[in-house]
């Protein structure tokens, strides 16, 4: 028997029982310990002023030391960049749309000076950059609650990640999927993270059953940039990967807050070189003025 630790969410929780079911597929026994974070406890306050790396995976990742669970699955982009020592991720599932979605209205739509909700600095930033004149404003909650806000006619349109809408089959409620030129994804969006013990047991072989390679390669490129700017979950960086044919491909951002300064810089390579590409265009992008955005943003400034 396997005990699988999930955040409480109704997202979360499907992505538990997907992975649930393809462990059942190899003949595993699973069942799932639902663990309560930090992110989930704090519902009031935009994620960007928080700033704790490991909001939504901590008390997962505890639990999993202490032999609570066997595995865990988390949304990649919550998962930091440092993997604590004794824990490995031991499977990156095949990848859903990895692109943002606007609910509401599409962007040429939306009128002047309208309320656009995400509490996401990156998104907020680069929407900024699009559209200078739309209010973006800080909307938090599960799926199911942003949804319901965008529903009493709080916000005029709101932006999550189209894979979780995806998953829950509510891409009905998509009124536009913002391409990658628009807006570039956070690092790992869309993939999830099979996190086990580093001690080779049971868990850890049948999860790795489940790596898919070229889901593996990409985002090892987008967390080794991250790395680079070291910057945590909610800073107004994206990145996004595509492996094919042998080549990697990687395009990344950093913007101001305000969306006034957007530095957005490419590379590509063979997908063998997926930790050190992305590394030399973290220090591409810091050479270019990433530095002082980030430092900014740290600072508070």
């Amino acid at each position: 028997m396997l005990t699988i630790g999930s955040r409480g969410s109704q997202l979360a929780l499907w992505q538990a029982r997907w992975i649930k079911g393809r462990l059942e597929n190899l003949g595993e026994t699973c069942r799932i310990e639902i663990i309560r974070t930090t992110g989930d406890k704090i519902t009031d306050v935009p994620l960007a002023k928080v700033g704790t790396k490991g909001l939504f995976t901590k008390e997962i990742e505890e639990a999993l030391l202490a032999g609570a669970i066997d595995l865990a699955v988390h949304s990649m982009k919550d998962l930091p960049t440092l993997v604590p020592d004794g824990l490995t991720v031991a499977a990156i599932p095949e990848r859903e749309d990895a692109r943002d979605a606007l609910l509401g209205r599409k962007l040429a739509d939306l009128p002047p000076g309208c309320k656009v909700g995400t509490s996401s600095l990156r998104r907020a930033a680069q929407l900024r950059a699009l559209r200078p004149d739309l209010e973006v404003e800080p909307v938090r909650g599960n799926l199911d609650t942003r949804l319901r806000k965008l529903d009493e006619g709080r916000y005029t349109a709101i932006v999550l990640a189209a894979a979780g809408l995806k998953r829950m089959g509510w891409d009905d409620r998509i009124a536009e999927i913002l391409s990658i030129s628009y807006m570039c994804p956070a690092v790992g969006q869309g993939a999830l993270a099979i996190e086990t013990r580093a001690d080779g047991g049971p868990a850890h072989e049948i999860c790795g059953k489940l790596d898919h390679g070229a889901t593996r390669v990409a985002v090892t490129a987008e967390r080794a940039l991250l790395a680079a700017l070291g910057g945590g979950c909610q800073v107004p960086i994206g990145a996004y990967a595509t492996v094919e044919g042998g080549e990697l491909n990687l395009t990344a951002v950093v913007a101001t807050p305000d969306g006034a300064r957007l530095i957005r810089r490419n590379a590509a390579g063979p997908e063998g070189s997926a930790e050190e590409l992305g590394s030399q265009l973290g220090a591409e992008l810091l050479d270019a003025g990433a530095d002082e955005i980030l430092e900014a943003v740290y600072g508070g400034g």
